[in-house]
């Protein structure tokens, strides 16, 4: 009359899909979700040199200085000017002399990058109006180390 107690057996889960279904939600939702992508500048650098080169001299005349400050204030050889008026500037200075010019950019460390883009932006729209037209000029941009605080 003694009766053997059975052994009570737990129920086991079946996990065998598990790794199938977490692959595609994973899927899902790398299709579904959108990355934004940072926005920049579109350059292209001249090679690197094969050789030590020395540094030119340069004429303070065919030196254009663009100064971006603290306050996003665009100023160009000391006279504040928007976007679009730093257009007409490079191109009326690269005009007089396409072959020798230098535009130097002078930013500080607190300026945006918004405002940084929008004149490097209407630095190069002078460059792509001047190629319309016809004129060959090199694109012949020298940016210093950004300084703290306002004047270089």
């Amino acid at each position: 009359m003694f009766r053997r107690r059975r052994s009570e057996q737990i129920p086991e889960l079946n996990t065998s899909s598990t790794a199938d279904i977490s692959f595609m939600l994973l899927i899902f939702f790398l299709v579904t979700s959108s990355m934004d992508t940072d926005k920049g500048l579109l350059r292209q650098l001249p090679p690197l040199p094969q050789e030590e080169q020395p540094p030119t001299d340069v004429k303070k005349e065919h030196v254009m200085t663009v100064t971006l400050d603290a306050h996003d204030q665009l100023s160009c050889n000391g006279t504040l000017l928007s976007a679009p008026q730093l257009t007409q500037e490079v191109m009326d200075f690269v005009n007089a002399d396409p072959q020798e010019h230098v535009i130097s950019i002078q930013t500080d460390r607190q300026t945006t990058y918004e405002a940084y883009y929008r004149m490097q932006d209407a630095i190069v729209a002078a460059y792509q109006r001047l190629r319309a037209s016809g004129k060959d000029c090199p694109m012949r941009i020298s940016e210093q180390k950004p300084t703290e605080g306002g004047t270089p």
